[in-house]
């Protein structure tokens, strides 16, 4: 669901603050300008060109008038074919296993121009995982970008943040900022992040009718939405300490609550939308700052789509969240905060937040992810979506790999044939150990062929019409499994190896060469 912004049952969790939470330092991470070509401070804060992240893509400025800096420009995407997934990456270096939240925006401006007077619909990947679809189509007919918003741990040393066209993308697609800061560790850690993401679907402060808050009012710097209903808005004389609330939401958002006039149940439509049926996380805060009522005399129930959520929830100026980690939804959302029996005062409501829980898509097997990037750096132009991670998700490999199905994902073939590619063969593709097939011909690839024996499974290797150079490895007479070994019109000298000559079950092509001896027929 994207975000407007302008210039039945799991575990559910009570948590009140604790006096010896030490305070988080501020957001650390990324803030990228995409499409920017020098770093800018904007409310003392720096965003850096993201020229160090992709290599993919056209930087373009925007001629709207009155954009803030960060949507004055973007980065956008070539659209070759229509029925091609293709993926852009931004790579960023991260810590492993730090938690991130991270933060797109999008502004489209007509980029695109006058053929295209409506965004592109798209889509956005992390790592190996689909994250959402981007429709800004509704935001930009109000004049406004629109934000998506997900918190991922950090499997690796990099993190890809990808955009990628889909079948329904007409239009180059196009990216305006991106942001990944570091959550501290207390944020949302009851969610198994080794298996899951979230995506943001709302996130609200209740009461609040002013702009969105945001940094140095959340250190953490997400958004909070300003959100009200037919219901009272009372204002708090008082702020609890958040440094002990779960998941420390910023103490702005306790300046106002929702609440009734008398002491009688409140309904809310929350998230005000409709919900794709999914498992959604739901944090709700909670802080009587009143001073108006006896300690301990608001007590509430709370029920989602008439089904108990939590009972007997003891209001006070200390403050308390109220979580469920996953909890089915599908549809309109109803919240309902009713007086408890022994309750003297109404219910009321400050925040909320609400995540789809995402199940992670996978990582391609380490090594293979290794050998592939060397690969590409011995490439003067692998192709432009060697970007993220090469398998997954199953729709985006990169072009020209294929890999294997099931939980340990492999890389299983290369087909690169006639793409003009320059430069030379790493010896890292010898650690693609699960290759059976490597189809490089048609090529103006140099140097020469690596020691390939290692690799095991590999029937077809494929690399004539190149500009090779150097004697054959004999190693390659070694690999049992090899049927078709095409190598003509290089420049290969010496001899051909004995182990490759007459073998049962082997096609050996060499015409077109420089070898001292004649190959044979």
């Amino acid at each position: 669901m994207p975000f407007p912004f302008l210039l039945f049952f799991s575990s559910i969790f009570l948590s009140f603050p604790s006096l010896s939470f030490s305070q988080q330092t501020p957001p650390k991470g990324y803030l990228i300008n995409c499409g920017a070509t020098r770093r800018s401070v904007i409310h003392g804060r720096v965003w850096l060109p993201d020229g160090n992240f992709i290599s993919a893509g056209t930087s373009k400025n925007l001629t709207v008038p009155g954009l803030v800096p960060t949507l004055s420009t973007v980065r956008s995407f070539p659209l070759e074919n229509k029925n091609l997934r293709r993926k852009f990456c931004y790579v960023v270096r991260v810590y492993r296993g730090a938690r991130y939240l991270i933060r797109t925006t999008y502004y489209y401006g007509g980029v695109n121009g006058l053929d295209f007077d409506s965004p592109p619909v798209f889509d956005q990947i992390v790592d190996g995982t689909f994250w959402s679809v981007v429709n800004t189509t509704e935001d930009y007919g109000k004049g406004l970008s629109s934000y998506y918003e997900g918190v991922f741990e950090a499997k690796g040393n990099t993190m890809s943040v990808c955009v990628a066209s889909n079948t329904y993308t007409v239009s180059d697609p196009f990216i305006s900022s991106l942001e990944m800061l570091i959550l501290g560790d207390s944020i949302y850690n009851t969610t198994k992040f080794d298996s899951h993401a979230l995506h943001l679907v709302a996130r609200h402060s209740f009461g609040h009718n002013g702009s969105i808050i945001m940094y140095p009012d959340d250190q953490f710097d997400r958004y909070w939405q300003p959100y009200e209903e037919n219901v009272s808005v009372t204002a708090s004389k008082k702020i609890p300490a958040v440094s002990g609330f779960w998941n420390i939401p910023p103490s702005k958002v306790f300046e106002t609550a929702l609440s009734t006039a008398q002491l009688e149940s409140m309904e809310l439509r929350w998230p005000p939308f409709s919900l794709p049926n999914s498992t959604y996380y739901i944090a709700l805060y909670f802080a009587d700052n009143s001073d108006s009522m006896s300690s301990n005399s608001r007590v509430i129930d709370m029920h989602i789509n008439d089904v108990r959520y939590y009972s007997n929830l003891v209001l006070s100026s200390e403050g308390a969240a109220v979580f469920a980690t996953r909890w089915p939804l599908g549809g309109l959302t109803k919240i309902t905060l009713s007086p408890a029996a022994n309750s003297n005062g109404s219910p009321l409501i400050n925040a909320g937040e609400i995540f789809d829980v995402l199940r992670l898509g996978g990582r391609t097997h380490t090594r293979d992810v290794i050998a592939l990037e060397e690969l590409k750096n011995s490439l003067r132009n692998p192709p432009l979506d060697w970007n993220g991670d090469p398998c997954l998700p199953r729709d985006y490999t990169w072009t020209g790999v294929k890999c294997s199905e099931g939980e340990r994902t492999r890389v299983i073939s290369l087909n690169l044939t006639g793409m003009g590619l320059l430069g030379s063969l790493s010896p890292s593709i010898a650690n693609l150990t699960a290759l059976n097939g490597i189809w490089l011909g048609n090529n103006s690839l140099s140097g020469v062929i690596p020691d390939l024996s290692s690799l095991k499974l590999l029937e077809i290797l494929h690399l004539q019409d190149n500009q090779l150079t150097g004697e054959i490895p004999s190693s390659l007479g070694e690999m049992k499994s090899l049927r078709e070994l095409f190598l003509q019109n290089n420049s290969l000298t010496g001899r051909l190896p004995d182990s490759l000559i007459g073998r049962p079950g082997l096609e050996v092509r060499t015409s077109g060469n420089q070898f001292l001896s004649p190959p044979p027929s």
